[in-house]
């Protein structure tokens, strides 16, 4: 039997907003959709049994991290990633460019060669290729893959950005090249250029011209302001093409993704929901809450007494901070749940306002209050 190509239909837009639907072999994912992000074949402090229950629809992990620990031998050996981790959504694999960033000091960037990594585990000496990252993630056997690129830090040095940019460009054309032809999988380009829009835009026309199934913003979400974020992406969201999903690369907090699905964006994955949760900070439709705050010792209340999902309002405020403050692992499961499932549940309600033609009002409504 064949397996189903990879699609993407937009269904409905509200000015830029845009509800659509991801197709894949393992199911569909309503779009503008968010991806918890299981760096090491697991979503933090959960079962993926009750990463389903959120309404979840697919997962992100990390390439150079599986590269590390399993190694890909070890898991193309069980039959994939979705084996080894016992997961059925479809899954996207980072392709470690992110690292080449977030490790600088653990590496170093040769055009030819790739990244060259000193692991950040015991010093052994790596080198990530684009055809290298390429070969990684399809024995992860991940459903949507991402090129190969170098995620410049923020900075003014137009130069600099361009060169990287340009690197960025080479690499994505080699990543083309190595995934072949895979049409039951999707490969993304990823669009760089910091913050100089002019160069945002003709990285976008290169990429275009190597034809992607979809198309991610990468280098944001590292140290700029919001209002420098979406200045960048109202700067390239007309260029964008229309018929393919566009991805806002590790954003964000709530309001981050309100604003940005405004400017037409249609995925997103962040660790926020998770490393939050583990840390004591819970999102709610009433805004954020630390439930370490002495103030909570006496509220018998729960966080949201709407959140029916997993029966989470069984749960007070008194009992959850009673959990941090005893480092009780309980604590940040159930921060954990609450966190992607309000993520989950602030998707659902933004699909269900772009369909209405009510996704303006609903914006206004809670984008300086999440």
């Amino acid at each position: 039997m064949a397996l189903k190509k990879f699609s993407f239909n937009v269904l409905e837009t509200n000015n830029h907003a845009r509800l659509g639907v991801i197709n894949t072999h393992r199911g569909k994912i309503n779009t503008p959709a968010f991806m918890p992000v299981g760096t090491q074949a697991s979503v933090k402090g959960t079962f993926i049994d009750d990463i389903v229950k959120t309404g979840s629809e697919i997962i992100l992990s990390n390439t150079y991290h599986l590269m590390l620990r399993p190694g890909v031998e070890r898991i193309i050996s069980i039959g994939g990633l979705h084996k080894f981790m016992n997961c059925n959504l479809p899954i996207l694999t980072d392709s470690g460019g992110f690292q080449v960033m977030s490790l600088s000091k653990l590496n170093k960037v040769d055009k030819e060669k790739g990244a060259i990594f000193q692991s950040h585990i015991d010093g052994k000496k790596f080198i990530l290729s684009p055809e290298e990252s390429i070969r990684i993630q399809k024995g992860l056997n991940s459903d949507i893959v991402m090129v190969m690129d170098e995620c410049p830090k923020k900075s003014k040095d137009y130069i600099k950005i361009k060169d990287s940019m340009n690197l960025s460009t080479y690499w994505a054309k080699r990543s083309k090249k190595a995934f072949g032809k895979n049409p039951h999988k999707g490969i993304f380009g990823i669009v760089q250029g910091g913050l100089f829009s002019d160069l945002r835009i003709k990285s976008l026309n290169e990429l275009l011209k190597i034809d992607f199934d979809g198309y991610a913003i990468g280098g944001l979400a590292v140290g700029e302001t919001q209002k420098e974020m979406f200045k960048t992406l109202d700067d390239i969201k007309i260029h964008m093409p229309k018929n393919k999903p566009r991805y806002l690369m590790g954003v964000g907090t709530p309001s981050d993704i309100l604003g940005a699905v405004k400017r037409g964006i249609d995925m997103f994955d962040c660790v926020m929901p998770t490393r939050s949760g583990r840390t004591g900070l819970a999102f709610t439709w009433n805004g954020r809450i630390n439930i370490r705050n002495a103030k909570y010792q006496k509220d018998n209340t729960p966080l949201d007494i709407n959140a029916k999902n997993f029966e989470l309002f069984k749960y007070s405020k008194n009992y959850l901070n009673h959990l941090f403050n005893t480092n009780e692992m309980l604590g940040s499961m159930l921060l954990t749940l609450n966190n992607i499932n309000f993520y989950q549940e602030l998707m659902f309600a933004i699909r269900k306002n772009i369909k209405n033609g009510t996704f303006s009002k609903f914006h206004d409504k809670y984008i300086d209050k999440l």
